[in-house]
């Protein structure tokens, strides 16, 4: 009996995990809150009386996942009033076998085909990148669960009125106003892998060579800049939004850690989906691991998004393969 429960769970990992995921922006809590929905999977099974209640063994765990994560959002609201800084969601990294250069061309329509295994492919599909999660952290975490429930995994209003202990009329407001959140605050982001290889080669040309006019040409006007370190590392309190605020900030940055010998290793990676570099720096004498994602649009950086928090880089290959700076 133990046995065919965890295969019907494990039908669903996948797919709860990027539920997870979208709602919490953190692999290691989504990972959590996917073994609470097992346990609570796992033992309504066991009870005849609950078990006529899981008619859907899909639909069911996914509200349960929701449940879950609402929870742990509104908790989490209380840590992240308290902390240090910006807050970034954790990157899902994975290494290009063979490089850039390898990749066939089916890639670059398909990079989360290249994930080592179904539940990180299924975490990095377009609707979970960078730009957007950043976005979902400004939503209260019921306009969070809606929208994600609704829009990304198709989930009726009844049922995520269930989730959300509203009314299905209620469930649907608060899902239009998220929607209408993100589309007016996340960086634009249409490049494929084709178009941000060339972006970011003309940006890491222009920021190592301190060109200011060069970097300026592959900066959106409107572009923003945004560093999360937890207290552990000197990051903005605030957002860096402007072309020539950002350029002169990166410009800055590249160039006293250059001057310092600073920058010892990094690689092109994909991150959420999308072109990004893994960083290895020495900072005040320690060792630093960086992640810069990026959002591409219109042959420009519409954004930079920089994570240094060690905490939200546990999942990070230990490695970086390349000198600096990278090749593309």
């Amino acid at each position: 009996m133990q046995d065919l429960l965890a295969e019907e769970f494990d039908a669903q990992r996948a797919r709860l995990l990027a539920v997870a995921y979208r709602m919490l922006g953190s692999r290691a809590e989504a990972e959590d809150a996917v073994q609470e929905a097992w346990l609570r999977f796992s033992g309504a099974l066991g009870d005849p009386a609950a078990r006529a209640e899981v008619r859907d063994v899909r639909g069911w765990l996914t509200t349960t996942v929701g449940r879950i994560c609402l929870d742990v959002l509104r908790s989490a609201r209380v840590r992240r009033e308290a902390y240090v800084g910006q807050w970034l969601p954790e990157p899902v990294v994975s290494r290009i076998p063979g490089g850039f250069a390898a990749l066939p061309s089916a890639a670059l329509a398909d990079p989360g085909g290249f994930a080592p295994d179904p539940a990180e492919r299924a975490a990095r599909v377009d609707e979970v990148g960078m730009a957007l999660l950043v976005v979902l952290e400004r939503l209260s975490p019921e306009q969070r669960v809606a929208l994600v429930l609704h829009d990304v995994f198709a989930v009726p209003f009844d049922e995520i009125a269930t989730v959300l202990g509203t009314t299905p009329a209620a469930a649907r407001q608060l899902a239009s106003r998220a929607r209408k959140a993100v589309a007016e605050g996340a960086p634009k982001h249409t490049a494929d892998l084709a178009e941000q290889r060339r972006v970011l080669a003309a940006f890491l040309d222009a920021a190592t060579s301190g060109d200011l006019n060069g970097l300026l040409a592959v900066l959106a006007p409107d572009v923003i800049a945004v560093g999360d370190a937890g207290g552990t590392a000197p990051a903005g309190a605030q957002p860096i939004v402007g072309a020539t605020q950002v350029a002169r900030f990166l410009l800055g940055t590249f160039r006293r850690l250059a001057k310092e010998s600073a920058l010892r290793a990094a690689e092109v990676v994909l991150v959420n989906g999308s072109l990004g570099l893994l960083v290895d720096v020495v900072f005040l004498g320690r060792a630093v691991r960086m992640v810069m994602a990026f959002t591409v649009a219109d042959g420009r950086v519409t954004g930079v998004f920089d994570q240094l928090n060690p905490a939200k880089l546990t999942g990070v290959p230990v490695d970086v393969r390349g000198g600096w700076p990278p090749t593309l």
